[in-house]
Parts: structure tokens; C-alpha cells; sequence
């Protein structure tokens, strides 16, 4: 079994680094262009399940790059919640908390890294059960939690991954060790546009 592991495409808060997890920000016309450019390299896959996010610019992604037709919500899937935190940059927060680290201190109002691993840890528990190829869309913070906890890491990992805009990722299981989750594609693009 492999996941593919796809983040959604550009929006205007992604691409301006706010940090957007329950506003439903709608894919730029260049974030739609970045999906639909992802359907030749899912094209050959075959799948058992596609699972995506709640929100729309994910749902989106999905349509776009030819997978929504069998799309099933996974609430488990969305943005790490960043309460108070919400459509704030980074630079933003660390200005008036200096010493702030998402990975470390979380989001007041919002999901804690323990709180986020462990929405993480169930849908690692519920991919795993799955026969097949499964296809995710997601995030970009909660993608890189879902890495870790696939590799059976603590969340801060997360923060040595980037993941951009419509991008693919291969989580899977070594071919000569099946018990031992590995990443075999990570950050892959579409062709540029």
C-alpha cells in the first residue's frame, strides 16, 4: 500500500504566508492552473480510496487534478486549527512571542502538537487499515505532521519538511522491511506551468 499524499494548491493566504486553517480561502486562478497540472502524475495510479479534506481549496485540488469523483470528506485531514493564531504570519506571532514555535507551543485557542498527533495517529491507524493505494489531500502544516507520524516520529519533525503548494508525496512501506514506514517521493511538482 502507498499514499499519495498531495497539498492543496496556492491561495492568496498560502502564497503570503498566513497561516490559514479553518477560513475556507478559495485556490488563486494560478493554485487551480497548479492542481489540474497535477492530474498526468496521478494519472497512472491506481487507487483504492481518495480521501480529502473539508476544506474547500483542498476539495478543489482533488476536482481539479481529475481525482473528486470518488472524493470521500475526512475531517482527520484538515489544516492544523490555529485559533488565535488564524490568518496571522509567522513573523507576525513571533513578534509579540519571540520564542513561539508551532512544533513546540502550538496555537492558543487552537490544536496543541499533542492534540494534532493524535488526530494524525488515527488517520494513520485508518490508512493502514485500507487495501491499496490511497490518494489524501490535505495541508501543508497538517501534511508534515501526517509524514511524521507515518514514520513514527514526534510532530516536530514536521518542521525539516517543507511541503509547497500542489505537491506530491509517496508515503509507503520498505519493500524489503514491510514493517518500516519510509517517504519515497516528497515535495514532487508538475511539470512548471
Amino acid at each position: 500500500m502507498a499514499i499519495y499524499l498531495i497539498r492543496h494548491g496556492e491561495t492568496e493566504w498560502s502564497r503570503s504566508g498566513r497561516h490559514t486553517g479553518s477560513t475556507d480561502i478559495p485556490l488563486t486562478e494560478h493554485g487551480a492552473q497548479m492542481a489540474s497540472a497535477l492530474a498526468p502524475l496521478l494519472a497512472g495510479v491506481r487507487l483504492a480510496s481518495v480521501l480529502v479534506s473539508p476544506r474547500q481549496r483542498a476539495q478543489d485540488t482533488c476536482r481539479l487534478a481529475g481525482l473528486g469523483r470518488d472524493a470521500q470528506i475526512e475531517p482527520d485531514l484538515a489544516e492544523w486549527d490555529y485559533g488565535d493564531y488564524e490568518g496571522l504570519r509567522s513573523t507576525e506571532i513571533q513578534a509579540a512571542r519571540p520564542d513561539w514555535d508551532i512544533w513546540r507551543d502550538g496555537c492558543p485557542g487552537g490544536e496543541s502538537p499533542a492534540a494534532v498527533s493524535a488526530r494524525a495517529d488515527r488517520l494513520v491507524a485508518r490508512l493502514r487499515a485500507l487495501p491499496g493505494d490511497v490518494a489524501v489531500f490535505s495541508h501543508g502544516h497538517f501534511g508534515r505532521v501526517l509524514t511524521a507520524r507515518w514514520l513514527r516520529r514526534p510532530v516536530d519533525l514536521g518542521q525539516h519538511l517543507t511541503l509547497d503548494p500542489a505537491t506530491l508525496c509517496v508515503l509507503d512501506l520498505d519493500a524489503r522491511h514491510a514493517n518500516v514506514p519510509v517517504i519515497l517521493r516528497w515535495n514532487v511538482s508538475a511539470p512548471a506551468l
